[in-house]
Order: C-alpha cells, then structure tokens, then sequence
C-alpha cells in the first residue's frame, strides 16, 4: 500500500502539470474564442490528452517506474488521446455542417427550416427562427395592407373633400358676387353651406378618431353601462335619420346586463353599425338592434335590409377607405365608420364581424361581460 504522504506526492505532481497544460489550453480557446466550433473541440481534445499524457509522465517519475512500463502507459493513454481527438474533430465536423446548414436556411427567402437532423439547441434555434420569421411575415402583410389602406384613404379622402368644397367655393362666390341676391335663395345657401360644414367637420373627426386608434392613443374610461342602455341609445340617436329614409328602425335587448366601457366611445361604435345600416337600407325597410348574450359574450346585433355583401368583400369591410361597388359609410365620409367601429371594439377586447343573414347583413359585437 502506498504511504499516505507519498500519494499526495504523487498526485500534487499530477495536478501540477495536468494544470499548467489546462492553463495552455485555456490561453488557446481565448485566443481562439472566434474560430469555429470543430477547431476549439480540437483544442479541448488536444489539452485533455496532453493534460493525461502530463500527469502520467509526473507520476511514472515520481514513482520510478521502468522506462519499459512507462512506455506503454504512455502509449495507452496516446492511443486513447487520439481516439478522443478523432471522436472530437468527427463531432466538430458535424456541429460545423448543421451550423452551415442553418445559416443557409436563414439566408434563404423563404426561410425553410433544414432537413438534416440538428442537435437539441441548433433545432430549437431553429424552431424559434422560424417562428420569428412567421411573425414578421404576418407584420409584413399587415403593414402592406396598412399602406394599401391608406393610399386608398388618401384618395377618397381627397375626392370626399372635392366636392364640398367646390360646393362651398361657389356657393360663397355666389353671395360675395350678388349673383343671388333673393332672401329665399340666400337663405337655402346659407342652410347649405352650414350642412357642408357639418359634413366636413364630421370628416376630419373620424379622421382624429382613426388617427387615435392607429397610433394606439385611444383611451378608455371606463364605466359600468347597461347593454339595454346602449341599445336605446343608439335607437334614439338614429330615429331621425331613419324617419327622414322612410326606414323602420327596432330596437330591444336583455336588461341587467352590465357592461365595464367607455360609453361614448362605444355608442359610437354601435352607432356607426346603425347609420350604415339605415344608409344602405331602402325606403320601408327594417334596421333591427338586438342585446343579448351568446356564449358568455355580450352582443349588440345589427340587421339590415342592404341585400348583402358580396362574399369576396365581406373579409374587407372594417379596412380603412372601403367602400365595395356601391358602398358609403356613415357620416357620407371617406369610408372611415366601420373602421373606426373595429378599432373601438377591439380596444375594449372585444370582437366585430358581419355576415350576410336573411334580406341584408347582420353586424354583431361581442364583448366582454361584467362580473
């Protein structure tokens, strides 16, 4: 058995020069922290086996082994080595050609995630890649469709503006000139100017309004409203604008149904749904406003009598500027009503559909109920 105090020797020796070789080791991986993944295997393999083959010398000489057994202990342990150093360059070559093959599916557009078989962390990077790259398509799609919209808004906004202005222009030439001079016709101007007025302003509202939505400053305040409330509200705000059409306007929803929303901004958005209604609706037809709850969801129901949308536009309704073959939104404006309806509801977390349903369309809100 060996001395306690001659086996600490021994292995103080080993650690002393397994060390100093680490330390080489170490020195290399730092400088060459930069290189590639199969040259620091390389390095990792050589200073474990020269770290072996040192503390292997240290021990035969301290224990005064014979230059015939020392050899082979070397020899085994160099064999080893190598073995080792083979198995580590194999597994840096195929670290470097899925790493390769990785960045080759990066570069690539589409981005297509690699055939060959990656290990754990490369296939999860990969996983994660190829979500993101999902995630900024869908971001690229919606910003061009953003931009369609808006140029698309652009334009009829320009055209919605033409025309009351022109309107206006003459009208205001028309009384500065004296061409009209009667009281009556004076007066039916001055009734028409103020009505353009009314339009205008309502215009450049829904555009603040649609400007708030999309930057994402619309602020809610919140408080608890009745679903019968609304209802009646948005019934009472359209009643003229119905009788005025000959439209039928009917309303009616389940009482004691409360509500956490801002109450102005939400009856704007319901109120929205009924003007486009009753706008598209023809003389001595129906708009009915129905409240009531469907699947744990409140729901305010908008029905018409329009005749329908055709299937190919219906997906494009609520988008900023569109008006289908014969569409106007309420407020006669740039096509901005139903739009800003989506963006309201869905501030409030909450969803906005339309399907066609009967003799018309059939708009439908969906919120949240209250505790």
């Amino acid at each position: 058995m060996i001395p306690l105090g001659a086996f600490l020797e021994v292995a103080a020796d080993a650690a002393g020069a397994a060390l100093i070789v680490a330390a080489i080791g170490l020195g290399v991986l730092h400088l060459w922290r930069g290189r590639s993944v199969g040259v620091q295997l390389a390095v990792v393999a050589f200073a474990t086996v020269g770290a072996t083959i040192a503390g292997i010398i240290a021990i035969t000489l301290a224990m005064m082994i014979s230059p015939h057994d020392r050899a082979v202990a070397l020899t085994v342990v160099v064999v080893a080595g190598c073995v080792g150093l083979g198995v580590s360059l194999l597994l840096g070559r195929r670290l470097i050609a899925a790493n390769r093959a990785l960045a080759h599916a990066v570069r690539a557009d589409p981005f297509v995630r690699p055939g060959r078989v990656l290990p754990a962390e490369l296939a999860e990077l990969a996983g994660e890649l190829e979500q993101a790259y999902e995630r900024l398509a869908d971001a690229h799609q919606r910003e061009q469709a953003l931009e369609h919209s808006r140029r698309e808004l652009v334009a009829w906004v320009s055209h919605d503006l033409r025309t009351p202005l022109a309107g206006l222009r003459a009208m205001a030439e028309a009384l500065e000139d004296e061409v009209v001079a009667d009281a009556g016709t004076v007066g039916r101007y001055h009734a028409r100017i103020r009505i353009e007025v009314d339009r205008l302003t309502e215009m450049v509202d829904d555009l603040f309004e649609l400007s708030r939505i999309h930057a994402g400053a619309l602020r809610l305040t919140r408080q608890r409203v009745g679903l019968a409330d609304l209802v009646a509200e948005a019934v009472a705000s359209a009643e003229p604008l119905a009788m005025a059409k000959g439209v039928r306007i009917t309303g009616a929803a389940e009482r004691g149904l409360p509500l956490e929303v801002d109450a102005f901004e939400l009856s704007r958005a319901v109120r929205n749904l009924v003007v486009n209604a009753i706008r598209h609706t023809p003389d001595d037809g129906t708009v009915d406003i129905r409240g009531e709850i469907q699947q744990g969801m409140a729901c305010v129901t908008v029905s018409d009598a329009c005749g329908g949308i055709p299937e190919r536009d219906l997906p494009r309704v609520f988008d900023v500027a569109f008006r289908g073959e014969a569409a106007r939104s309420p407020g006669g404006g740039a096509g901005l009503g139903l739009a800003i309806a989506r963006g309201i509801v869905e501030a409030h977390q909450g969803e906005i559909g339309v399907t066609n349903e009967g003799p018309g369309c059939r708009f439908v809100i969906r919120l949240p109920v209250s505790g």
